[in-house]
């Protein structure tokens, strides 16, 4: 306390004894026993007000003692449980938990994990993932910025997350309690399988398998992959002592569209403990898409063998070239491209007006105008006959699909009459054009959507000249046959704005996160963020419904529905107010990691333990480990004093006792008739 707040309370009880003084026994001259009483409580009174307006700061002193935490982090994943060390690890953990000697020492925290961390004393070993990178992240969070051990007991197996190894903060010793058998068995396993996803039809598709070998003999394994009672592949696969593991690469033909459903086996005549890993199912998707494509032209021009060229660089297209009176059949094509049309192109635009196939337009110096402006609205050609150049600059804002910049505005110009090109309806501009360095504020390539129809046009004839200015710049065709791929690929997709879109996969494996998104919209085609959307999931076996709410997110709606078990379902789903629907199946195949192991990973826990300088016990060693933490003089208790400056103004006590020393001197002062 200041020497200047000394000097203020002394003042204050100067003030105070004065004014008492004067009322009670210098005015009354008296001085009986209620006069010192009432003396006392308008001394007191006084001087506590004062007191509260000097507001002195009382300083207040604790000790506290702080122990070094002791985290013991259970492993709650299903392997514990396969491994059948789902007892012992119970027992390990109350043990270590409820010893004395480690709680008088140590401030003991209880932990477990699978594929989340949380606090808990219990565990029923379901967790269908195992991350044991999580505990360092989540341990590195709780105990920031202390020294402290950690007791990991878990059969060291990770199915999920980084390597463990290095995620421990090396300063922190960890002892890892093994669970688990450590004696080696025989046993092959199918450690992973790599495929895409989806496949084109009539094509093949690879698949790469990682096969392990455990045991101390050399053995023949036979692998195969088979699709229902079909063997599609089978290899034989040498192992030995030295030979542990082995990678064989498949290619798989795609025959028929649809889901199709593959099972990978690993098998010898030896005797093996778990045989649950040598299996693995896996499944692919083919699609179909292929797309014929017809390039009509009453002439011949480079731009169409450039354009058959960049076309046909993905396989999955196939270009005819015809004369417009070479059309039978409009609607055996998914795309026609329409090369300078002409009023001789009239049947084959009759024709399209009820098949409804997609087109390109592209424009020159031999096109008719005056036709192309009756057989659509989007655009209106107020042309002449001069001739002029028109050079490309490309819209960033263009978003009906990825595509990037090759550098249009370098390329050569396109070719085209000259005049105006006006917009009637709802188009957007991939590329604009420009006559040397003035823009015209007019497109040179465009799209348009009408009916769920969609068109595109180029205004400009001379595009080979820019598939042989790329292959200038990148040594390569390659950046612009994607360009005009993607053009394709936009108008051959039948998709359109829909209200409802929703996100899935057609097959997940046990295990995994399945989880299915949801986004409707306005009929601005905004986001709504007050929608209703609903899911119901049905088993296609069983006919069992489950229906959930779907939840919103930032921008769609999302709904989890792990814990399905192996089939197949169907699901339906719907938004309340507007009864939008879609109708959707997926597939969950059976797989579960956990099983895969048929022992501890007794060689990483051990580096781990290595790596923070603690020790791997195994759990007939527990009493070990008790000592070891409990000799570790490294972890010390720690007292800390603590000060806090408490404001007398912040005393409720203080007010409360003015509060009764003037209730109490008006009692008296009445009870006397001194009022």
């Amino acid at each position: 306390m200041s020497l200047n707040t000394i000097l203020l309370i002394l003042l204050s009880v100067a003030i105070a004894g004065g004014l008492s003084f004067y009322q009670y026994f210098y005015q009354s001259k008296s001085r009986s026993r209620v006069h010192l009483l009432l003396s006392f409580l308008r001394f007191f009174t006084l001087f506590a007000i004062l007191l509260l307006l000097i507001n002195p700061k009382i300083t207040r002193t604790t000790y506290e003692t702080e122990k070094t935490p002791l985290p013991i982090v259970m492993d709650n994943s299903a392997s514990v449980k396969d491994l059948k060390a789902d007892e012992v690890a119970q027992q390990l953990f109350k043990k270590l938990y409820s010893n004395s000697d480690l709680r008088a020492k140590f401030d003991v925290q209880a932990f477990r994990f699978d594929n989340d961390f949380e606090t808990s004393e219990s565990f029923d070993f379901k967790g269908t993932q195992t991350n044991v990178e999580s505990v360092a992240e989540n341990l590195k969070s709780i105990n920031k910025n202390k020294t402290y051990p950690t007791v990991l007991i878990t059969d060291g197996n990770q199915t999920r997350g980084n390597d463990y190894t290095y995620s421990f903060d090396a300063n922190n010793k960890v002892y890892p309690l093994v669970l688990g058998d450590t004696t080696t068995f025989l046993d092959l396993r199918i450690n992973q399988l790599n495929v895409n996803k989806y496949a084109f039809l009539k094509n093949k598709f690879p698949v790469e398998v990682f096969l392990q070998y455990s045991g101390t003999k050399s053995i023949s394994a036979d692998f195969s992959i088979s699709q229902g009672n079909n063997v599609v592949a089978k290899e034989k696969v040498l192992f030995s002592p030295s030979k542990k593991s082995a990678v064989v690469n498949v290619l798989l033909p795609a025959d028929k569209t649809g889901l199709q459903i593959f099972k990978a086996r690993l098998s010898s005549p030896e005797s093996e403990k778990n045989t649950y890993n040598n299996i693995k199912n896996f499944a692919v998707e083919v699609i179909d898409q292929k797309s014929e494509i017809a390039i009509v032209s009453n002439t011949n021009h480079p731009d169409i063998g450039a354009l058959k060229r960049a076309i046909e660089m993905n396989p999955q297209r196939h270009v005819t070239v015809l004369r417009p009176f070479e059309m039978k059949s409009v609607a055996d094509y998914n795309v026609m491209i329409l090369y300078q049309p002409t009023v001789e192109f009239r049947n084959l635009f009759e024709s399209n007006k009820q098949a409804g196939v997609k087109t390109l337009v592209v424009t020159g110096t031999a096109s008719d105008f005056n036709y192309l402006n009756q057989q659509q609205q989007v655009f209106s050609f107020k042309m002449s006959a001069q001739k002029e150049d028109y050079s490309a600059d490309f819209s960033p804002q263009f978003n009906l699909f990825a595509i990037d910049d090759l550098g249009f505005s370098t390329f050569p110009p396109l070719q085209n009459a000259f005049g105006t090109i006006n917009t009637n309806g709802n188009a957007d501009v991939l590329l604009s054009s420009r006559i040397r360095n003035i823009a015209t504020n007019a497109p040179l390539l465009a799209f348009s959507e009408s009916n769920g129809k969609r068109n595109a046009y180029l205004f400009g004839e001379n595009i080979w000249k820019w598939r042989l200015q790329s292959h200038v710049d990148l040594n390569s065709y390659e950046k612009f046959d994607v360009f005009v791929d993607k053009i394709i690929q936009y108008l051959a997709s039948n998709n359109s704005k829909k209200s409802l879109v929703v996100n899935h996969e057609r097959f997940y494996n046990s295990g995994d996160a399945i989880e299915i998104t949801a986004q409707y919209f306005n009929k601005n085609y905004e986001f709504d963020e007050k929608a209703r959307l609903t899911i119901a999931v049905t088993n296609k076996q069983t006919k069992q419904t489950k229906q959930y709410d779907m939840l919103k997110g930032t921008n769609a709606y999302k709904a989890n529905l792990d814990g399905l078990s192996a089939g197949q379902y169907t699901f339906s789903v719907v938004e309340q107010t507007s009864k939008s629907r879609y109708n959707g199946s997926f597939e969950i195949l059976d797989f579960d990691i956990e099983k895969q192991f048929v022992n501890p990973d007794l060689a990483k826990l051990n580096q781990l333990a290595a790596q923070t300088k603690g020790i791997a016990f195994m759990p007939d060693q527990a009493d070990q480990l008790i000592k070891a933490l409990l000799d570790n003089k490294d972890y010390k208790a720690i007292q800390k004093d603590i000060t806090r400056k408490i404001p007398l103004v912040d005393s409720m006590l203080l007010l409360i006792a003015i509060a009764l020393s003037l209730a109490g001197e008006w009692f008296i002062r009445k009870y006397n008739g001194m009022l």
